[in-house]
């Protein structure tokens, strides 16, 4: 009896060793959660593949938090560990900030301050929520917590958990792609002047490479113009104000039907603020660019009017002086349309509101090209014919809903397909070599309102895209355009990890507290009662069959 004991422990230590053994050859992690929180997108496993050299990932939340903050740490650490066990060569390690505060500061990594309930009381916490990527003496840094607006403290949490992937594998892509792609900033038709570009182009300079192009020496070299645009894989048209030559609008076209990516950024009619707030009235009209039967080629027509939308953005305005003060008021002004995306494609999900500054509305034709609303109108809205007088007396009268009789105005367009030249069957102005009629399989967004990229500027410095210059709400312009680049130069399957939804229950803690006396006597009891009726009936059984 005992001889036989003694191989069955040795048995089962063999076996256990050996599945040890086979552990460190044969590896698999299974994700039952029902969100696939732990299961990697492909696109994430695509890159970090690649990783051939040590990358280093600290993170700066190591130590004690909150008990819902946990939450961050844990699950930053087990995505981390889901990284590195697809690839050795990421390593991480978790680092107490309260050893290194100074110098996180002083590298941007700003701390933040929480407020905690425990046991009915309320206090404030301060935490590091950063990580830093290190990959071949580049460096990046990855903010934990989410910056989004949120009704509370555990959405702001779920939204972070919900971004981390997103977070690193941003991070990553951004310190390991030796290749970036290339977009040209279109310049010399009057487009927008580099103060008001800073924000967005500062942006896309993290991803991608960029540079001004001028269709100026179309006339004396059309051939040598086109060849070097067609070195970039994007060109941004934002905000031409100077009607284009056949010449430049024949080059763009052959550079569209050699593959060639766009974003126009184009307003049809001349309205600023500036001009309104100076005189009081201005009126808007329109501006001829030549580029209607371009875009009427590709599939789309912007009209000659401007929108007006019940949804809208504000102005602010002064109101009268309290004492040597100033006072100001923000009032809702219909031409700032604030659009509210329908998240029907990647470049569109998880946006803050968009807002537009006098926009045309776009009507889609009827062709083989593939046509993806990206950008509309309220159910409350109205286009406006042009030239039409704008006063900002129109503050002061109430909207009446019975105006706005349109809905679902068109304001931003994605086209996907095959573009028919817009010169086929047309005498060309200029001379170019393997002239084509058709292009291979492309894309284009064509949005008609210009300052959608256009940051404000104050005392002579640009300011944040994605804020509003007094209140400091949150706005989307940034990011969608952000999207719209990756999505054209073909970065879709990072930019669509920000859509990743995962379910978190959270901890209702009025009920716990009020429960706590509770809970603690549960706890403590339970388990005495489980372990007593355990013993009883081990006792019995044990009694009743050698009791004899």
């Amino acid at each position: 009896m005992k001889k036989r004991q003694i191989l069955y422990l040795a048995g089962g230590l063999l076996v256990i060793l050996a599945l040890n053994l086979l552990g460190n050859f044969v590896y698999h992690r299974f994700d039952f959660t029902s969100d696939k929180r732990y299961t990697l997108s492909d696109d994430t496993k695509d890159l970090i593949d690649g990783i051939e050299e040590p990358l280093i990932i600290k993170v700066y939340l190591e130590g004690e938090f909150p008990a819902e903050f946990k939450r961050i740490q844990t699950e930053t650490k087990q995505h981390l560990e889901e990284l590195s066990s697809r690839n050795i060569m990421i390593k991480f390690k978790f680092i107490n900030p309260l050893t290194k505060t100074t110098e996180l500061i002083e590298k941007g990594l700003q701390p933040s301050k929480l407020s905690v309930q425990e046991d009915g009381q309320v206090s404030q916490a301060i935490i590091f929520p950063w990580a830093v990527v290190e990959y071949k003496n580049r460096t990046e840094n990855v903010s934990l917590l989410s910056s989004a607006p949120a009704a509370s403290q555990e959405e702001q949490l779920q939204r972070s958990i919900e971004n981390l992937e997103f977070a690193f594998t941003d991070a990553i892509y951004k310190v390991s792609k030796e290749q970036k792609s290339s977009i040209a900033v279109l310049k010399g038709n009057g487009e927008l002047e580099d103060i008001y570009l800073f924000s967005a182009l500062k942006k896309m300079g993290e991803y991608f490479h960029l540079a001004e192009f001028t269709l100026d020496s179309v006339k004396s070299d059309p051939q040598k113009t086109l060849d070097d645009l067609k070195k970039f894989d994007l060109a941004i048209i934002a905000k031409p104000s100077v009607k284009f030559s056949e010449d430049q609008k024949y080059v763009l076209d052959q550079y569209i039907m050699n593959g060639g990516k766009t974003l126009w950024l184009i307003d049809n009619i001349y309205a600023e603020m500036d001009s309104l707030m100076a005189t009081g009235q201005s009126i808007a009209f329109n501006r001829d660019l030549a580029l209607t039967d371009l875009l009427f080629s590709y599939g789309v027509r912007i009209n000659y009017n401007v929108a007006k939308d019940l949804y809208s953005g504000s102005v602010r305005l002064a109101t009268g002086n309290s004492g040597d003060q100033t006072q100001f008021q923000d009032f809702p002004w219909n031409y700032f349309p604030l659009i509210f995306t329908q998240s029907n494609h990647p470049i569109n999900t998880n946006l803050d509101p968009v807002l537009l500054k006098f926009p045309s509305t776009i009507d889609t034709l009827q062709n083989s090209i593939q046509k993806t609303i990206l950008l509309q109108s309220s159910p409350s809205a109205v286009g406006i014919g042009t030239p039409t007088e704008i006063a900002l007396e129109e503050i002061a009268l109430k909207p009446s809903k019975e105006s706005f009789t349109q809905s679902d105005l068109i304001f931003g367009v994605l086209l996907e397909g095959s573009f028919n030249s817009a010169y086929s069957n047309r005498t060309k102005p200029v001379r170019l070599n393997a002239d084509k009629q058709t292009s291979v399989t492309n894309q284009m967004i064509v949005i008609s309102d210009g300052d959608l990229i256009a940051n404000e500027t104050l005392r002579g410095e640009p300011l944040p895209l994605d804020k509003d210059k007094w209140t400091g709400k949150p706005y989307g312009n940034l990011q969608f355009l952000l999207n719209a680049t990756q999505y054209l130069t073909g970065d879709q399957g990072i930019m669509a990890l920000r859509s990743k939804t995962i379910k978190l229950q959270f901890l209702d803690k009025e009920r716990a507290y009020q429960e706590q006396t509770y809970w603690q006597w549960l706890n403590i009891i339970l388990p005495i009662l489980l372990l007593l009726v355990f013993g009883f009936i081990y006792n019995f059984i044990r009694n009743k069959r050698y009791g004899g």
